[in-house]
């Protein structure tokens, strides 16, 4: 484990390891966990949405070119 002392300056703002930025982010988004008063950063990743394909089942009467049949339908309570 590599330890690197930093300073917060007076707006809490905190500059991170060009090595590690370099290394670990893709984007400018991170990720903190605070926790018992320590905080963690690490690389924030966007969740893998494909997981969710199919993953739902709805019966649709309304035909799939009808929007507002379709909406109707999903939103009706049964």
């Amino acid at each position: 484990m590599e330890m690197i002392m930093k300073y917060v300056d007076k707006e809490g703002r905190l500059v991170l390891p060009k090595k590690w930025r370099d290394k670990h982010l893709k984007s400018q988004a991170v990720l903190l966990k605070i926790q018992d008063g320590k905080i963690t950063i690490e690389e924030y990743k966007l969740p893998d949405l494909s997981q969710l394909i199919n993953s739902v089942d709805a019966e649709i009467e309304a035909d799939l070119d009808d929007w507002k049949g379709v909406k109707r339908d999903l939103l009706a309570v049964h």
